[in-house]
């Protein structure tokens, strides 16, 4: 998931930063509740589990140009049903690291506003987990509405962000507006899927329930 190379000068590349680090403080924020509930070893588990995880949806899953920039299967609302809030934001942004060093280094000069693109709907999500979700309910006992609705969220969030990077740096010509669009109505497409990914998912989870024990996955997966 990237906006294309040059679609934001360098000169207004600023704004990424601080978009990013607004995004990183939700994601320390997420992390110090994470520690707090089961530790440091848990939390850096599941990072590594989620950041290997988002390195394949980029570059094993399949993935297509689409106007202004890719569509990718980035299941965002999986990884923090399963991993938590912290590990699924750090693993987007490790992830996302490990493709443009090893992969698409030309990305490199757009990583704060692809980490924001990536990070920023899932920050979004967990505040809206937190309201559809009663405290009393597992993720594995998840209904089908509540996973559209927070894959809906993700998704939507991604190509907002996506669109508001190519009108920041590209402006409002029809070719522009024609690239945002046909790249929002194929991204859009994932929301087809990613309720079905979900809820396959945590019905696995449902027959692995040892792994509460484990430390590997969000205590909220079952508790």
């Amino acid at each position: 998931m990237h906006i294309e190379p040059e679609l934001v000068s360098p000169e207004k590349m600023l704004l990424a930063y601080g978009t990013a680090a607004a995004a990183g403080a939700m994601t320390v924020k997420f992390a110090t509740d994470a520690v707090g509930e089961r530790g440091a070893a848990s939390l850096a588990a599941r990072t590594v589990l989620a950041s290997a995880a988002v390195f394949t949806f980029f570059e094993i899953f399949p993935h297509f140009p689409v106007g202004i920039s890719e569509v990718h299967f980035i299941l965002g609302s999986t990884l923090l049903l399963v991993f938590g809030a912290a590990p699924a934001a750090i693993g987007l942004a490790i992830g996302l690291l490990l493709q443009g060093l090893f992969f698409a280094p030309f990305d490199l000069p757009q990583y704060f506003a692809n980490v924001t693109t990536l990070v920023a709907p899932l920050v979004a999500i967990k505040f809206l987990a937190d309201r559809i979700i009663a405290p009393g309910t597992a993720y594995v006992d998840l209904r089908y509405g509540q996973a559209l609705a927070l894959s809906t969220t993700y998704q939507g969030g991604v190509v907002v962000w996506v669109g508001f990077w190519a009108l920041y740096g590209q402006g409002f010509g029809a070719e522009n507006l024609t690239s945002i669009v046909t790249f929002g109505g194929a991204y859009m497409l994932v929301v087809l899927l990613e309720p079905l990914v979900d809820l396959a998912v945590l019905a696995g989870a449902k027959l692995a329930r040892g792994l509460a024990k484990t430390g590997l996955v969000t205590p909220r997966l079952y508790a």
